[in-house]
């Protein structure tokens, strides 16, 4: 397979992800009191958020890749 193709659907599948999760979350865990046998910890989950316009990029980018790469075989 061509590189161009490949990339083009690499970005096209990255930007549907984009629009469908919309941001990455993930879970950190802190530890809040450590005094001897006693420990405590608390879970925090955080959003790292992703704008649609990144997802509508790298769908546009994909596509143009996609035709680029058909236009050169």
């Amino acid at each position: 397979m061509k590189t161009l193709p490949l990339v083009g659907i690499i970005l096209i599948v990255l930007g549907i992800l984009i629009f469908v999760f919309q941001g990455i979350t993930y879970t950190t865990h802190k530890k809040i009191v450590d005094i001897g046998p006693l420990q405590a910890s608390t879970t925090e989950h955080k959003t790292v958020p992703l704008p649609p316009i990144l997802g509508g990029l790298a769908l546009v980018g994909g596509i143009l890749l996609l035709v680029a790469g058909r236009k050169e075989a």
